[in-house]
C-alpha cells in the first residue's frame, strides 16, 4: 500500500490499476500503516494534489449544470471513502507498537 500511495504522490496521478489494488490491499489484510497511506492519498485526491483516473472515461462535459452535478458526485464519493476509512481505522486493534505517522 505505502509504495502504491508514494508512487501516487510523487507522479500526481492515481491509474484506475492502482485504485483496484488498493481496494483488493483494503478488502484483505492490512496494518495501521496502511491505512495511515490510505488517508495521506485520499487528502492528497481532495488537495487536487493527485489525480484519479475515471474508471469509465466520458466526453467532455456539455454544460455547468453537468460539472456541477460531477463535482457534487465526487464530493459525495470522497465523503463515503474518508466515512469507510475513518470507520476501518476505529475497528483496528489498538497496539502500542503500531506508529501513527505514515512513514515513521
Amino acid at each position: 500500500m505505502k509504495e502504491i500511495v508514494e508512487h501516487a504522490l510523487t507522479t500526481g496521478y492515481l491509474s484506475v490499476a492502482a485504485q483496484n489494488q488498493i481496494q483488493s490491499l483494503l478488502a484483505s489484510d492490512y496494518d495501521s500503516d496502511d491505512l495511515d497511506a490510505y488517508i495521506i492519498l485520499q487528502r492528497a485526491v481532495v488537495a487536487g494534489d493527485v489525480k484519479k483516473e475515471a474508471h469509465h472515461q466520458k466526453g467532455a462535459v456539455s454544460s455547468k449544470s453537468k460539472d456541477k452535478a460531477s463535482n457534487i458526485k465526487l464530493a459525495y464519493q470522497v465523503a463515503a471513502e474518508l466515512a469507510s476509512v475513518a470507520a476501518m481505522a476505529l475497528s483496528l486493534p489498538k497496539s502500542t507498537n503500531d506508529s501513527p505517522y505514515f512513514g515513521a
